[in-house]
């Protein structure tokens, strides 16, 4: 199990950018897979974006595609997410999170370990 820690959600206008952190601490493995989910009042928790932590290789879900870019910082032990041209419906709260293992999946049951979550929010 490893623990996560997000922080750099904040209030920002239609077309603005946020960075997102997550602070990876305790058993992590080179053979992680971080992500980056996001849940909107009333909606399920959607997948973002997601990075293998030893060979970088990322994807992402199609709603952040071309405008969100999920990268990290083995020295920092930090994932970031760089969110880019955001729109109101970004608006969420946004969850760091991992699984052991290198695995492309979008699916929130997957991931084992969670963060608290970030508040973001797009004023139109």
């Amino acid at each position: 199990q490893v623990q996560l820690k997000e922080s750099g959600g904040g209030l920002v206008e239609t077309g603005g950018s946020l960075r997102l952190s997550c602070v990876v601490s305790g058993r992590t493995s080179a053979t992680y897979t971080m992500g980056w989910f996001r849940q909107a009042p009333g909606k399920e928790r959607e997948f973002a974006a997601a990075i293998f932590w030893s060979g970088g290789g990322t994807y992402y879900g199609d709603s952040v595609k071309g405008r969100f870019i999920i990268f990290r910082d083995y020295a920092k032990n930090t994932v970031f997410l760089q969110m880019n041209s955001l729109k109101p419906e970004d608006t969420a709260v946004y969850y760091c999170a991992a699984r052991a293992g290198v695995m492309v999946t979008r699916t929130r049951g997957s991931f084992s370990s969670w963060g608290q979550g970030t508040q973001v929010t797009v004023s139109s």
